[in-house]
């Protein structure tokens, strides 16, 4: 049960998760009729729900509502299953998949709600021709920092039993992108493989700082209540919280994206660039006029052009051309 005292600053922290948008401008004309119209029609989504029950379940129905025609569309099959004792969602493409390689995907949420263990993986899985397997973590603020990191390892391991590392990927949209981050450094900290390559979408590595984009494309004071409310007692200057305080010389091929109307689009570019800092292969791929993590929510041609970053990045750094 979650604590009264927590209302307030659920409210506060919620608020990002929501693609809140502070700078107010029509969305530009040059997105597709697609796309436009997409985000209108999200824009013009009833208010969130005042408890954190009311948004979860209201998160599980968009999922179900945005997830199930993009599944049909694809012609890609889901599982929910338990790895490890974890939840997690198996999503198959059509034509079935071989061995390797294999993704693991941490979905997108502010740490509080699923708001993409379908949504951000139904086209990666028939673009790649790869089994994804979503793991649908343990939610604060219930389970804050490391519950939900715990869990990626958990099904990591259970990976590694079956996959060689060169043929693992991890990717993750959001608060999904900062667990990715937080999963490697984690592996690292324990010496244990790590995967080949790391999606980090929308994102931000380092919660101690709240970046410029935040402070126009969000409430900063919620984002950084977020990335407290999170911590829990760590903190946020913890390398294992934040990565790029951290030793990142080694890390795996990493492709970040973000758009412009992204308010951790300086999360994302500044993790970006302090991997490219350290000698890492890291690539920044940024969307004109998008908000944040737009792919998990709206169907248009440049979410299938996301999409298809995505799923070319997973092809070559795995190996395994198609």
């Amino acid at each position: 049960m979650i604590r009264p005292w927590l209302t307030l600053l659920l409210g506060l922290a919620l608020a990002p998760a929501a693609s809140a948008q502070l700078v107010k401008a029509p969305w530009p004309s040059f997105l597709s009729a697609e796309a436009r119209a997409g985000l209108e029609a999200n824009d013009a989504r009833p208010p969130e729900p005042a408890t954190i029950e009311g948004r979860r379940a209201r998160a599980d129905a968009i999922q179900q509502e945005i997830g199930a025609p993009r599944l049909a569309r694809y012609g890609v099959t889901m599982k929910d299953d338990v790895i490890a004792g974890v939840p997690v969602r198996f999503f198959t493409p059509a034509k079935g998949a071989a061995k390797d390689p294999v993704l693991l995907n941490l979905h997108g949420g502010g740490f509080l709600v699923d708001a993409g263990s379908i949504s951000e993986n139904a086209a990666v899985a028939a673009l790649t021709g790869y089994r994804v397997v979503a793991v649908r973590y343990r939610l604060a603020p219930e389970n804050g920092f490391p519950a939900g990191v715990e869990d990626a390892v958990a099904v990591y391991r259970a990976l590694l039993k079956e996959h060689d590392p060169k043929a693992i990927g991890v990717y993750g949209t959001s608060a999904g992108a900062i667990l990715s981050a937080e999963l490697v450094a984690r592996l690292r900290a324990d010496k244990l493989p790590q995967p080949a390559a790391l999606g980090f979408f929308s994102g931000a590595a380092d919660l101690s700082a709240v970046g410029d984009s935040a402070g126009l494309f969000a409430d900063a004071s919620g984002v950084d209540a977020l990335a407290r409310l999170y911590a829990g007692e760590r903190t946020t200057h913890d390398p294992l919280v934040s990565p790029q305080r951290g030793d990142l010389a080694g890390w795996p091929a990493t492709l970040c994206l973000a758009s412009t109307r992204d308010f951790l689009l300086s999360g994302t570019a500044d993790f970006c660039r302090a991997l490219d800092g350290a000698g890492s292969p890291a690539k920044l791929i940024v969307f004109d006029g998008l908000p944040h993590a737009f792919w998990a929510y709206i169907d248009a041609p440049e979410t299938d052009a996301a999409f298809a970053v995505m799923a070319r990045f997973f092809i070559a750094s795995l190996g395994a051309e198609k």
